[in-house]
């Protein structure tokens, strides 16, 4: 069986970030492993319906429950890394960080945990954010650290050699869920259908970056998955507002403009041809190969 790891920062980033081609994976008998590395402690709500003392008063315990709603809905395994939440720091300038926050515990000891669980899991293909995090949030760029260390630490048996038996993962990918180009798609799209996009204002103010589109190596066709990609999204009530500019654009303009869930090569044990529509490519022969 192929084996796919996806490690998060936050949970609702599994939803947000790859989820469709999660379960086209999934419904191809990919075994799909998610690593969420925080338990969202300190994030926002963000669903003004939910936007409740009550809520607040219980949000470790809530978005727990609501991973639990989005595992199934992607017919994913998940477990958590262990850390707690960063938060977001605003102002000018920013806060320090929380003691003990993830972006704060030392790296080593996180990449520990990662490779541990590598070990067990035996993923044949991992994706994680890029070097910005996907934005800046400390969370996400500490995610970035400690996955990229991970994939090349979990075949060293001179690199943490209680944490289990050494096993090199084939491929590392860096998700670009969010890119300018997708959104310029998205945004045609809705005005050639004359519908009001809510993307304008954001692509004023968002430069073209011809660098960041030429990294995008790979582009997986899920879009017939987009619809569970969304009931994902919604199990995470307290992150997303149904009625909000996420679902403004309508399911089949997504289908239509950008059919794609794309993603960067940054790692490869592997012989590649790139671009590529599939995150196996080159790597199915192998892992035959190389058995459970």
């Amino acid at each position: 069986m192929l084996r796919l790891m996806h490690v998060h920062a936050h949970p609702d980033d599994e939803s947000s970030k790859g989820a469709a081609s999660t379960a086209k994976y999934v419904a191809e008998g990919v075994d799909v492993h998610v690593v969420t590395c925080t338990g969202g402690e300190r994030g926002s709500i963000l669903n003004p319906k939910m936007d409740r003392p009550e809520v607040l008063a219980n949000i470790s315990a809530i978005r727990r429950e609501e991973m639990d709603r989005a595992r199934e809905i992607l017919g994913v395994t998940q477990e958590w890394l262990g850390f707690v939440d960063s938060g977001f720091p605003e102002g000018d300038p920013p806060p320090p960080l929380p003691e003990g926050c993830f972006a704060l515990v030392p790296l080593e000891r996180a990449i520990e945990r990662l490779v541990r669980i590598v070990r067990q899991v035996r993923p044949h293909v991992m994706t994680t954010y890029d070097e910005k995090g996907g934005y800046p949030h400390p969370d996400h760029v500490r995610c970035h650290e400690v996955s990229v260390a991970a994939f090349e630490a979990a075949g060293d048996p001179t690199r943490f050699p209680d944490a289990g038996e050494p096993w090199t993962p084939l491929k590392l990918y860096y998700h670009h869920s969010f890119h300018r180009e997708r959104t310029q798609a998205l945004h045609d799209a809705m005005l050639a259908r004359g519908l009001e996009s809510p993307y304008a204002e954001r692509l004023e103010e968002w430069k073209p970056d011809p660098q960041h589109a030429a990294r995008i190596t790979t582009r997986v066709p899920c879009a017939e998955y987009f619809a569970v990609r969304d009931r994902a999204l919604l199990a995470h009530a307290t992150q997303i507002d149904p009625d909000g500019a996420w679902f403004a654009c309508p399911l089949e303009v997504h289908e239509e403009a950008w059919p794609t869930e794309d993603y960067e090569l940054v790692r490869s044990e592997v012989p590649v041809e790139l671009p590529e529509d599939d995150l196996f490519a080159g790597v199915r022969a192998e892992a035959e190969t190389l058995g459970a």
